[in-house]
């Protein structure tokens, strides 16, 4: 078993204020496969004195530096992919081939949309008689989930670097693993010494710590709506930005006009993805009243080809899900939804046959769920859907908005009704007939799903700052 006792600080490995240690479980074993320092105030203290010293040089790097920065660091990156990979199939149960095609691959991809970003954007503005500079907006705090882990720490770096910002990054303690990783590419790629630093640790002992510190000027989350609520309630007292990524309930609306096999098929693959756990899963697939036992039976045909099973396997598709916490969590639902009468179409309670060992869940699909059930308000993040009949498309609309959330939405249909769905919708992303994620585009959330955006040139623009200077021209 790996011990992981030090913290990336100023350019250097050093060791952590406290003696407070986790050990990091490897989900598809339940057993321990490495150890990791728990931080403290003390260390915030240490890594945010590293970045503010770090700031005012690093903010005055050109253009061309910090290109080449990025550069070298999808270099040493995109050398550094199979151990990124490994990394987080340990430490969250992805199967290696998710690992492999996408999980570590999109480190690699958003530092590249935000370079691309960082060599087109303007950072000078002339406007009647002021000019608009955009300025790095200082010390960043970053706290990053499990679910998609080098993916979220790009999502936040890269843009991070690119503005001129400098850095103190919070991984989850669940995964650390992949942000060790993240420390070793940057430390080879050069990156000044204080610039980025790694702590590890726990909400309670870094991130209120982080969020509280009167020299962090900014605050990115993603995680859990309860979590972000908590960061920016402790980011209030010094009036700091705070950015965030947060929860979802997703509906897939299938329009009568779809094709049912297809567009379901898909759909309860998408949510089946990473075993459940992506904020933006389509989770609540919402399908014409009349064509619910044709959906049904649609389902129980493809449940079955959904293998379950060691993530080291090259044909699974669902690994566990992240920890006993949360298997727990996700089996309180599934048995909600049972006890609240929703039709039990696959999965149900407990483990999958000849898989005792592991955080493994059932992919559980319920049928005719009411819109008020549980399983139809809460978020899971497990692999569970629960399938809702409508009556009309504005009625499939009005309960795709009934929702505390907004991040992703899915419309499956005739290509014009489908874009007419799609702009009624009140979500920071939709999906029309299957159409995949673009990393130039937006990332983000209405309502309780968030108030920033990530990836590309509006990733960026969350770390930058407009100062309007009047008089300024020649």
């Amino acid at each position: 078993m790996q011990s992981y006792k030090q913290f990336y600080i100023n350019g250097q490995w050093v060791d952590a204020a406290g003696q407070q240690a986790l050990d990091v479980i490897n989900p598809a074993t339940e057993r321990a496969v490495a150890r990791i320092a728990l931080g403290d105030a003390r260390d915030v203290d240490r890594a945010v004195a590293a970045a503010k010293a770090a700031f005012p040089s690093f903010a005055q790097t050109s253009r061309e530096q910090r290109i080449a920065l990025l550069e070298k660091i999808i270099e040493v990156h995109t050398r550094r992919m199979e151990d990124m990979a490994q990394a987080i199939s340990i430490e969250m149960g992805a199967p290696l081939s998710l690992a492999r095609e996408a999980q570590a691959p999109s480190g690699v991809q958003h530092l590249e949309a935000t370079l691309a970003a960082l060599r087109a954007f303007e950072f000078e503005e002339t406007l009647g008689m002021a000019t608009v500079f955009k300025e790095p907006v200082g010390v960043c705090g970053l706290i990053t989930p499990w679910n998609w882990p080098a993916n979220q720490i790009s999502c936040k770096v890269s843009p991070a670097l690119a503005s001129g910002c400098t850095m103190v990054l919070k991984p989850s303690e669940v995964a650390p693993l992949s942000a060790i990783v993240w420390a070793e590419i940057m430390h080879e790629a050069g990156v000044p010494p204080g610039v980025f630093n790694l702590i590890n640790g726990d909400g309670a002992g870094v991130g209120i710590a982080l969020s509280s510190h009167p020299d962090v000027d900014m605050m990115s989350f993603t995680g859990s709506t309860r979590a972000g609520i908590s960061v920016a309630k402790c980011a209030a007292d010094t009036v700091k930005r705070v950015s965030q990524e947060l929860g979802g309930k997703s509906a897939n609306i299938i329009l009568p006009s779809a094709r049912l096999e297809e567009a379901v098929s898909a759909g309860i693959m998408q949510c089946m993805d990473n075993s459940g756990q992506s904020c933006n899963a389509p989770t609540r697939m919402l399908v014409p009243s009349t064509m619910m036992p044709q959906v049904i039976q649609i389902a129980r045909t493809v449940a079955p080809t959904i293998k379950v099973g060691d993530p080291a396997e090259a044909d699974v598709f669902m690994g566990p899900v992240v920890s006993a916490a949360q298997y727990d969590k996700i089996q309180g639902l599934i048995q909600s939804g049972i006890d609240e009468g929703a039709t039990l179409v696959c999965g149900g309670v407990g483990k999958p046959e000849g898989l005792e060992t592991g955080y493994y869940v059932k992919p559980t699909i319920f049928a005719n769920v009411e819109h008020d059930m549980t399983i139809s308000r809460e978020e899971i993040f497990g692999p569970v859907l629960s399938i809702l009949g409508y009556q009309t498309v504005a009625d499939a609309i009005a309960m795709a908005n009934d929702t505390v959330y907004g991040l992703s939405g899915y419309v499956q249909g005739e290509l014009e009704e489908a874009r007419r769905v799609a702009r009624a919708l009140r979500t920071g992303m939709v999906h029309i007939n299957g159409s995949s994620l673009e990393s130039a585009a937006p990332f983000g959330g209405y309502k309780q799903s968030g108030n920033g955006r990530e990836w590309g040139v509006y990733g960026l623009e969350e770390f930058l700052e407009s100062k309007a200077v009047t008089g300024y021209q020649p």
